[in-house]
């Protein structure tokens, strides 16, 4: 950021200084001994920053915090500052109570230029936590590759200086309605943390019959987390089971009412571990901020392992997924963008990492090997094995590439749903359907494999066709690829929420399939985070 020198930034105090004089009704003896101090100290503690420096130049320096016409701006900050902890967010960083302290300590006009600039200074913090996330996505983990719209800190001081600051803070946050329920969960836990959820269930299986304590440890969880009524049953009867079911259903567990080893796994888990959970999903839900609802999108929660058509905030289509393999390699990243074609029969092309870390190796032992596989040069020419001395190049060196044609038997089944980014990732079919009866389904190299591929098709290609089906089908019925292109783009969301609030308002919850979660709550906590909103 640009720094503005002092040298220039003092000519305009000393000319602004007759101005700030008579915006507060002072006199010409009091501009001489006590304005130029206010307008000297706010001048110098704002002269490394240029947004804020150029902001007060153009008012002549006035306040929009200390002066006497500020005090519901003032309280107003104050207010929300004071309950920054709701958010999940850093509250030292922007610390309210610190901010008072200072104010009440005001002696002279030059204290009174340094809270000015203190308290500009915290509401652009705020504003840039709130709206858009304490973090750099990337910087955590280099799999979320999502971009991040940071506010401009220009408008923000235009918007805050303006006639109603309260609704300008207000509007800061997030719109998305799961944001607002994530907030009332996080309050609920932090109540939570200090009553418990009661003991752990001691057992490894417990199934419809079972007695004993373990049972009752499970009754007395399940309804510490509203999935039962309270209940003096000490037998795993008709309404535990029930209760496990819904449980299971929530936390994207096979829901057949037996409380096996991953079911006690995800009751054994205490309110601050979800707490956790909830804090983080705040802040990825401020790092998309506010992209539009209104419409079609796609979104695939990576460790919901589902994509999902949403139309007008409403699900219209749901089919399960496979999502990469937790390794460095493989996990699948995170990002948004534009759906804008998809392509039938399609052939696959071998990623250059899996060509030298799984294949060429193999060719290396015998040039025969993986035969269902073309050799292509670089222009796309199929290169007859024979001619290659396979055993001459290094991973580094290997000049050629490596094709799948069409074919039943093709990695990316007879669909692939493209939105062209550098990631070279996207949506499709699989030959390998066995892996959709799993309860975790990582398994790809990092793109999405879809259950029902067709079925997601036709709903893409009902909004521009009345015979989706049809259309569909003359394009797989011919031979070779065929591209499809969709009349209107339609935004791709790839997420990763281990905690979601339903439209309903019921909180779901996944595993953290690759870590991310933990490693996001670990950075938010080396910023001054605090589970419960509060400084120690």
């Amino acid at each position: 950021m640009a720094v503005v020198s002092k040298s220039y930034l003092l000519s305009h105090v000393a000319a602004a200084a007759v101005g700030v004089a008579l915006s507060f009704g002072l006199g010409a003896g009091v501009l001489q001994a006590e304005v130029p101090a206010y307008v000297q100290s706010l001048g110098e503690s704002v002269s490394e920053d240029a947004a804020i420096s150029a902001f007060y130049q153009g008012r002549n320096f006035a306040p929009i915090w200390t002066g006497a016409q500020d005090a519901a701006r003032r309280s107003a900050l104050l207010n929300v500052l004071a309950r920054a902890g709701d958010h999940g967010l850093p509250v030292s960083r922007y610390d309210a109570g610190a901010l008072v302290a200072a104010i009440e300590a005001v002696k002279t006009e030059g204290d009174r230029g340094r809270i000015e600039a203190a308290l500009t200074r915290a509401f652009l913090a705020y504003a840039h936590d709130v709206k858009s996330g304490v973090l750099e996505p990337a910087k955590v983990d280099p799999g979320i590759l999502r971009v991040v719209e940071r506010p401009d800190e220009a408008r923000l001081l235009a918007a805050i200086a303006g006639a109603d600051p309260m609704a300008v803070l207000l509007d800061l946050p997030p719109k998305a309605p799961e944001y607002a329920r994530l907030m009332k969960e996080k309050l609920a836990l932090q109540g939570a943390v200090a009553a418990g959820w009661g003991p752990e269930v001691a057992a490894e299986k417990l199934e419809p019959g079972d007695t004993g304590p373990a049972v009752i440890a499970l009754r007395d969880r399940l309804v510490a987390l509203g999935y039962m009524p309270v209940s003096a049953t000490a037998v795993y009867d008709a309404a535990i089971t029930a209760a496990v079911q819904r449980f299971q259903s929530d936390h994207g567990l096979l829901p057949d009412g037996v409380a096996g080893a991953g079911t006690v796994a995800e009751i054994n888990i205490g309110p601050e571990a979800r707490l956790k959970s909830v804090v983080v999903a705040m802040e990825r839900l401020r790092w998309m901020g506010d992209f539009d609802r209104s419409g079609r999108y796609i979104w695939v929660n990576q460790p919901d392992f589902t994509a999902q058509i949403i139309d007008h905030g409403r699900v219209t289509f749901q089919t399960r997924s496979v999502v990469g393999k937790n390794s460095v390699d493989t996990r699948s990243p995170e990002f948004s963008d534009q759906m804008e074609h998809m392509i039938v029969n399609p052939s696959w092309g071998v990623p250059r990492s899996i060509i030298v870390k799984e294949y060429l190796p193999l060719l290396q032992q015998n040039p025969q090997a993986v035969g269902h596989l073309q050799v292509v040069d670089r222009q796309g020419r199929v290169v007859p094995r024979e001619q290659i001395d396979f055993a001459s190049f290094t991973a580094k060196s290997f000049p050629f590439g490596l094709r799948q044609p069409p074919s039943d038997g093709n990695a990316l089944g007879k669909v692939k749903f493209m939105f062209p980014n550098p990631y070279n990732i996207y949506l499709h079919d699989t030959p390998a359907k066995d892996l959709f009866a799993k309860e975790v389904r990582a398994y790809s190299h990092g793109c999405i494999r879809l259950a029902d591929p067709f079925d997601f098709a036709y709903a893409l290609l009902s909004a521009q066709s009345d015979d989706p089906k049809g259309v569909f089908k003359a394009a797989l019925d011919r031979s070779g690829e065929q591209m499809l292109k969709l009349d209107r783009p339609v935004p791709v969301h790839l997420v990763y929420f281990t905690a979601w609030p339903t439209s309903k308002g019921q909180m779901t919850w996944r595993r953290d399939v690759y870590g991310r979660d933990g490693r996001i709550f670990d950075a938010l906590t080396e910023a001054g985070v605090v589970l419960g909103g509060v400084q120690g």
